[in-house]
């Protein structure tokens, strides 16, 4: 049974992982984007020019959804605009008002192209496997190793940026998952209706592995990108500090 959940569990751990990485390293970037220029419109468009090929497979995933499931769509924008509440939106899809089912599919679009992008990346762009049996199997002087021959990669710096930016902006937004509450209302009425049929045997042999799998491969990809967040936000917080040191500047 244990074996049947770990999915779940290593999904909701990266997941967690992610969300506190990507905040801080979001607001360190554009507290640097805002430190280097001192006003705000300009640091926000420096922000959203980095994370353009991100946002760019966010919507385009909504898009194509909406068109394959037969929802009509309207406006379509890749501009940030900010919000009331002060967040930035860097893009949106306008879609009109359908079922939960394939609204709820036009919502997980940007996180299913991504995790893909990013698990085909990490895996045999960046050469993670290899850093991870290093770090298993070896010794600290062999990890080194194999951590100094990452950038030799080819195209390495390139993969690196796209699988950082990617990463960082498939997670569905609060209005992607505007349909996921009715939809897991349903899969759960679904499923007690099966338990009390006495299917669960059935479920636990032939539908949980499955599902098992799919989580632990979504796990891996945010678990990759949970990395990615890591080793650029100590770094970008040396930046952010020395240019404060530097400009006197300091931030709110």
């Amino acid at each position: 049974m244990i074996a049947n959940l770990n999915g779940l569990v290593w999904l909701l751990l990266s997941l967690g992982i992610l969300l506190l990485l990507q905040r801080s390293l979001h607001r360190e970037i554009q507290a640097v984007f805002l430190l280097l220029t001192h006003r705000q419109a300009i640091a926000l468009v420096m922000f959203s020019i980095l994370f353009f090929p991100g946002v760019l497979l966010h919507e385009v995933s909504h898009y194509l959804v909406a068109v394959l499931t037969g929802v009509r769509t309207g406006g379509f924008s890749l501009i940030p605009r900010p919000l009331q509440d002060g967040r930035l939106q860097l893009g949106y899809v306008e879609t009109v008002p359908t079922d939960f089912v394939r609204e709820s599919l036009i919502g997980v679009a940007p996180l299913v192209s991504g995790g893909l992008f990013v698990t085909f990346a990490g895996l045999y762009r960046l050469g993670l496997p290899v850093l991870w049996d290093s770090l298993t199997h070896t010794s600290w002087d062999g990890f080194i190793q194999a951590l100094s021959a990452l950038p030799i990669r080819p195209d390495f710096w390139l993969w690196f940026y796209l699988t950082f930016v990617i990463s960082s902006t498939m997670l569905p937004s609060s209005s992607d998952r505007r349909a996921w509450l009715p939809l897991g209302l349903v899969a759960g009425v679904l499923l007690g209706l099966s338990l009390l049929a006495g299917a669960g045997p059935w479920l636990l042999i032939h539908l949980a592995p499955p599902v098992n799998r799919a989580l632990l491969a979504l796990a891996m990809a945010l678990g990759i990108s949970a990395a990615l967040h890591l080793v650029l936000l100590l770094p970008t917080w040396i930046v952010r500090f020395s240019l404060m040191r530097l400009t006197g500047y300091r931030l709110a």
